[in-house]
């Protein structure tokens, strides 16, 4: 939802089109695969031509980001047994197993997990952030769109950002 309320702002992505559009992600995933590596792989020179662009991280990776950089962090957030229901319906759909036995215990991790992300967002000079909770968003995109436009210092067309939230895609509310 977010990046696609960035495109509609006309803010330059990074993407490759690899991943593209299904049941899971109607409107698209608006990711570059690079990304996926970013822990693994030293090659990291080409975060250095993404600058002034936005590119979609996980809050797992953040740690992995060149050191050099400045980042300006759009963190979303959301209920985290909408986060497990979603993945585990995912992963139905591609036919692989869940433990749903297991999810209290994912969520234990994913609380611990944001602590950290939090941590780092305030303590680390190379981040700034803003937190979006992606209920709200859906439910009030313009004050969002113009929130997000005063942390990035940037007049953006807030209409545009919010006709493209799409609230029929919410489908694992809890």
């Amino acid at each position: 939802m977010m990046m696609k309320m960035l495109d509609a702002a006309d803010l330059p992505l990074v993407t490759d089109a690899v991943r593209t559009a299904d049941e899971d992600n109607p409107k698209g995933y608006f990711e570059d695969e690079r990304v996926k590596d970013l822990d693994k792989s030293e090659d990291r020179d080409w975060l250095r031509d993404c600058r002034g662009k936005v590119v979609k991280i996980i809050s797992f990776l953040l740690l992995d980001l060149p050191e050099e950089n400045f980042y300006k962090v759009i963190f979303m957030r959301r209920n985290l047994e909408e986060v497990i229901a979603s993945q585990n319906k995912m992963l139905v759909r591609r036919g692989e197993p869940t433990d749903e036995a297991n999810d209290a215990k994912m969520i234990q991790r994913y609380k611990m997990h944001l602590r950290k992300v939090e941590y780092v967002l305030e303590e680390y000079d190379n981040f700034e952030a803003i937190d979006v909770d992606y209920r709200q968003a859906l439910e009030d995109p313009r004050t969002y769109a113009a929130k997000i436009g005063e942390f990035l210092g940037a007049k953006l067309d807030l209409d545009r950002m919010a006709a493209v939230v799409d609230p029929s895609l919410y489908r694992n509310r809890r």
